[in-house]
């Protein structure tokens, strides 16, 4: 008979060591498991691994154009502008013109009251014909002085002659003689008085110019082609012109030609030269641009606050007419200019790296750079550009044009496309900073 008991607890016992060989595998399944997730996660992790943060800052030698500029700013003013005045006082009667009236040369303005000064030419012309005609008068009696005087003159000969044949007495001589003494004086006398009278008319006829003139002058004309600026008299006002002569009307010549008087600053002055191209640019007409050329540079300096300016004259053209006297422009001129040139950022050549800390921690004070000859500019080159291996090395450089942003690097400086240094990147600068303190 088979021990059922024995058999039972034999079968448990074996089947209790097959789940304990199961429940191995199954841990020994998981450690793996993780193992393998930790190996690929490591592996995606230096695949993906982020580079070393760079330590500079650095641009490409590139090619482009680099234009010099120098700005200033100025005012519009008309090419020829011309200040009209009064020259005899009096009140004025008429105004034929209005601002922005377009006038021509010799157009009436305005007039003042003709009235004293046609009075005063009459008056002239009255005394002038009265002069006139004592001048005559004086002319007639010189002659008639002369002939006397011819007459004393024979007869004092005669007697002459006579006193020497002794058929006349010294008496008689002494009369005649007298008498031609006396001729002579009175014709003298009225040949005085006609250049007298002469004089007089001259003078007359002086007074008669001004008077005429005067009166010609109470019409008020354009002495050139253009257009009425400013207007400063109303009829029925009354002009003073004995001391100053009043400006009663500004006429531009000509709108479409206009000139900048532009305040060029003393460091940029010696930058700019007559027939220069300058760009114009008004607050009026955003976005639009009147180009124009350099006339002429002022010897003479404006000094504002201690700070000195030179006056540039600029001829800009406007065939529209937009532009308008007194409009604040600023001015663009164009110096200097180079096409398609190797250049590098301006910021490559300002940048100085920061000096090296020691053991200390603080940074270490470094001998000044000897200063750079002109047309000279010293560039730090990546010699590698590795991220976190940066390395850089200092090189002199030629450089010419600059427009504030590039500037022109002479050939062969530099190759087009090296990297050059312009500034550090914020983590090495925190890092410098934090070593020093």
């Amino acid at each position: 008979m088979i021990d059922t008991t024995a058999v039972t607890e034999d079968l448990k016992s074996a089947l209790s060591g097959e789940e304990g060989a199961r429940r191995w595998v199954r841990r020994l399944a998981v450690v793996g498991g993780v193992a393998l997730a930790l190996g690929g996660g490591l592996v995606w992790s230096a695949k993906h691994r982020p580079p070393a943060p760079a330590r500079f800052v650095s641009a490409a030698v590139s090619l482009g154009d680099v234009v010099e500029r120098v700005q200033a700013t100025g005012t519009v003013q008309p090419l020829l502008q011309v200040n009209i005045g009064a020259q005899v006082n009096g009140r004025v009667t008429q105004v034929m013109v209005d601002y922005n009236s377009v006038v021509k040369k010799g157009q009436v303005l305005a007039e003042i009251d003709p009235l004293i000064y046609g009075t005063q030419v009459s008056a002239q012309e009255a005394n002038l014909s009265a002069q006139k005609a004592q001048l005559e008068q004086a002319k007639a009696a010189a002659a008639s002085s002369h002939a006397q005087a011819d007459t004393a003159r024979v007869v004092f000969e005669r007697t002459e002659r006579l006193f020497a044949q002794n058929l006349a007495s010294r008496a008689d001589l002494d009369t005649a003689k007298g008498n031609f003494e006396a001729a002579s004086a009175q014709y003298d006398a009225a040949q005085a008085n006609v250049g007298s009278q002469v004089a007089s008319i001259a003078a007359q006829t002086a007074q008669l110019h001004q008077s005429t003139a005067n009166l010609g002058y109470t019409k008020i004309y354009s002495p050139v082609d253009g257009v009425v600026v400013t207007r400063g008299i109303d009829p029925g006002a009354t002009v003073v012109a004995s001391f100053q002569a009043p400006v009663l009307f500004v006429i531009a010549q000509d709108l479409r030609k206009m000139r900048v008087l532009a305040d060029v600053d003393e460091a940029d002055v010696g930058k700019v030269q007559e027939g220069m191209d300058a760009d114009c640019v008004v607050d009026a007409f955003p976005g639009e641009t009147f180009h124009g050329k350099v006339s002429q540079i002022r010897y003479s300096p404006n000094n504002v606050s201690g700070v000195v300016t030179y006056s540039g004259v600029v001829d800009v053209d406007n065939p529209e007419e937009k532009l308008r006297p007194g409009m604040t422009t600023t001015i663009t001129v164009h110096t200097h200019e180079v096409r398609g040139v190797p250049r590098v950022p301006n910021a490559a050549l300002r940048y100085r790296p920061s000096p090296p800390t020691g053991s200390d921690g603080k940074p270490v004070l470094q001998p000044p750079e000897p200063s750079l000859p002109k047309g000279q500019g010293r560039v730090w080159v990546l010699t590698d550009d590795r991220p976190g291996q940066e390395k850089d090395e200092a090189r002199m450089v030629s450089i010419g044009v600059t427009d504030g942003m590039f500037t022109e690097v002479i050939p062969p400086s530099l190759a087009i496309g090296s990297k050059v240094v312009t500034d550090e990147t914020d983590a090495e600068i925190a890092k410098k900073t934090k070593k020093a303190f």
